[in-house]
């Protein structure tokens, strides 16, 4: 299945927090959005491997994707390394997304920044040729992504572009909620954690808040860029509500 939007992520539930709004917001223009997991989260304080499985599930139906994957890599271990890069290859070209969303370049969490620069390399090698990849027992053929963009996560860096999710931002929330181990977790037998809080819920609003007033709309998600953007006409670009 052909992609437009593939969001790639570390974590379960990093993609709701960080671009969830952006792809339901082009899933209801009818482009077709997908999303593959790199890791099942296994190392995450709250909730199992299984249970997270379960809540991805749930989440990819409320954002209303076409595809949801998780390729099973080690939490936390995971090396920007020749297996990685050709699971991440195999995908890519498996989904020929125009457009893939992935970490944030750098984080308060470790895998981000280093599941950010892997996503990278490997939408890079993917349009290689000679880097030969299966699925399904036949060759595949090399595919690049025209754009990479690293959504915002925990740490605040300065957004290059952000989209308007105003009309999905409830949406948004529910798919967070998907995840009901991590976050407004209840005072059970498992530890609380930094995200199980109401205060990180409520700073998931402020922020696509912050990011919505920086361009006159309610809410909104940031991204960051490696290659300049470009644009046919200036109707492209959204005014600042005066």
């Amino acid at each position: 299945m052909k992609l437009d939007i593939l969001a790639i992520a570390v974590h379960p539930d990093d993609v709701e927090l960080g671009c969830s709004g952006t792809l339901m917001m082009h899933a209801a223009k009818g482009l077709k959005t997908g999303v593959v997991d790199l890791t099942r989260g296994e190392l995450g304080t709250r909730g199992t491997p299984e249970g997270r499985i379960q809540e991805a599930e749930a989440a990819a139906r409320i954002m209303g994707l076409e595809v949801r994957e998780n390729l099973g890599l080690a939490d936390g271990f995971f090396r920007n390394d020749t297996m990685e890069q050709m699971a991440i290859i195999t995908a890519i070209r498996k989904y020929q997304p125009e457009i893939v969303l992935a970490n944030a370049i750098d984080d308060r969490h470790p895998d981000h920044g280093r599941a950010a620069k892997l996503i990278a390399d490997s939408c890079f090698l993917a349009g290689l040729r000679k880097i030969s990849t299966q699925h399904n027992g036949e060759e595949q053929a090399a595919w690049r992504p025209k754009q990479v963009f690293h959504f915002l996560q925990d740490r605040y860096h300065e957004p290059d572009f952000v989209l308007d999710i105003s009309p999905v931002m409830d949406r948004k929330l529910e798919a967070i909620k998907a995840f009901s181990s991590q976050f407004l977790a209840p005072k059970d037998n498992e530890p609380q954690t930094y995200i199980s809080s109401s205060g990180f819920f409520d700073s998931v609003i402020y922020r696509a808040r912050m990011l919505g007033k920086m361009v006159g709309v309610e809410y909104a998600e940031g991204y960051t860029t490696a290659k300049k953007l470009g644009i046919r006409n200036f109707a492209d670009l959204i005014n600042e509500v005066t």
